[in-house]
C-alpha cells in the first residue's frame, strides 16, 4: 500500500483544490437550488472517500478522476448546464444551436464510475473473467445513467421553477438518449484507454480486506 508520507500531500493537495473550486461555484450561482442538485453527489462523494480512505484507499488514478468529475458536477451547478460561458463560446465557433457542456458531464458519468466500478471488482474480486468484468461495468455505467435521467424527470415533475436548468435539454428532443450514448462512449473509452496504466496502480496496492 502506499506509504502515508506519500499520501499526505496528495491528499492535501485534492482538498484544496476540491475546496476552492467549491467555494468558488457557492457564491451567487445562477439559481441556488439547480446548485444543490448539481453539486450534492460531488459532496457525497467527498463523504465517502473521507470514511473510506485509511481502510479502503483508492488509486491515483481513481482519486484523480473523482476530483475531475466534481470539478465537472461545481462547474455546472454555478452557471448551470446550459450556460457555461466557455461553452457558449463553443457554440459560437462552431454555429450550434446550444450549449453542449451538458455532453461533457454525461461523457464524465460513464468515464469516471467505469474506472472506480473496475477497481471494486478486482480488488473484491467479484467477478475474474475480464470480458464479463467490462461487460458488467458497461451495464452498470448504462445503469447508473438511467438512473441519474430518472431523477432529471423526477426533479421536472417536482418543480418546475427548477426543471430547465436542471435537465438542461435546451429543446433538444433527443437529450435523454444522447446523454446516455455519451455515458456508455465515456465508460468504453476508460476501460481502453486507462487499463494498463489502472492495472499498474493496482499492482502496487495491498488486496483489500
Amino acid at each position: 500500500m502506499y506509504p502515508d508520507t506519500q499520501r499526505k500531500a496528495p491528499v492535501l493537495l485534492w482538498l484544496l483544490v476540491f475546496g476552492t473550486v467549491l467555494l468558488w461555484s457557492a457564491i451567487a450561482p445562477r439559481d441556488r437550488l439547480t446548485w444543490w442538485l448539481e453539486v450534492l453527489p460531488a459532496l457525497v462523494a467527498l463523504v465517502l472517500l473521507g470514511v473510506t480512505r485509511r481502510r479502503f484507499p483508492l488509486t491515483p488514478l481513481n482519486y484523480g478522476l473523482i476530483l475531475l468529475h466534481c470539478i465537472i458536477l461545481m462547474v455546472g451547478g454555478h452557471y448551470t448546464y446550459a450556460e457555461v460561458p466557455l461553452f457558449d463560446q463553443i457554440a459560437q465557433w462552431t454555429d450550434s444551436s446550444r450549449n453542449n457542456y451538458d455532453k461533457v458531464g454525461h461523457f464524465a458519468q460513464g468515464f469516471v464510475p467505469a474506472m472506480v466500478a473496475r477497481e471494486l471488482l478486482l480488488r473484491l474480486q467479484v467477478i475474474n473473467g475480464d470480458a464479463w468484468r467490462v461487460f458488467l461495468i458497461i451495464c452498470f455505467c448504462l445503469a447508473l445513467s438511467a438512473f441519474y435521467e430518472l431523477i432529471e424527470w423526477w426533479v421536472a415533475l417536482l418543480s418546475d421553477e427548477a426543471a430547465e436548468s436542471f435537465l438542461g435539454t435546451q429543446g433538444y428532443v433527443w437529450d435523454t438518449q444522447s446523454d446516455m450514448l455519451l455515458a456508455l462512449i465515456g465508460a468504453i473509452c476508460a476501460l481502453g484507454l486507462l487499463r494498463r496504466r489502472h492495472d499498474r496502480q493496482l499492482a502496487r496496492l495491498q488486496p483489500a480486506a
